[in-house]
């Protein structure tokens, strides 16, 4: 008898925590992280590229879209919080897949942001959500 109970609480042990991640993975690719998309993170690439071809318009006087956006989140974060900027980046990225490279920069940087206003780490990290990997987990980590 003793030794059933043993094998069952072995099994358990090696089968639950593999369960419990797989079911967290899919719980959370199923939660909607905002309800209305905001349109506005980008710049349309129509006024860029009437930037560009401007003729006062210096070449230095245009900025990169990553650029943009990171000022415009970062801004999103200090007067919200790190949770709607990270949604926010998500959906940018839905939008604009080219986005993709700088995702993880622009998480970092966003996760040094949130240390900044929050003061801590661990309030910062309380606002973590599952963009770029862990990047803004790591410049939440690397501010603190």
């Amino acid at each position: 008898m003793n030794l059933a109970v043993r094998r069952i609480g072995r099994s358990l042990a090696i089968v639950l925590p593999v369960v419990l991640v797989l079911s967290g993975t899919l719980a959370i690719t199923k939660v909607p992280w905002a309800s209305t998309p905001s349109e506005a993170l980008l710049l349309p690439a129509s006024a860029e590229a009437d930037a560009r071809t401007s003729p006062d318009a210096a070449p230095q006087d245009v900025a990169a879209p990553e650029a943009v956006l990171q000022e415009q989140l970062i801004t999103t974060l200090r007067q919200e919080d790190p949770g709607v900027a990270l949604t926010a980046l998500q959906e940018a990225v839905d939008r604009e897949p080219t986005l993709a490279e700088h995702c993880m920069d622009i998480a970092r940087a966003l996760g040094r942001a949130a240390v900044e206003k929050y003061g801590s780490a661990l309030r910062a990290q309380q606002h973590a959500r599952p963009v770029c990997d862990t990047s803004f987990a790591t410049g939440v980590m690397e501010f603190s």
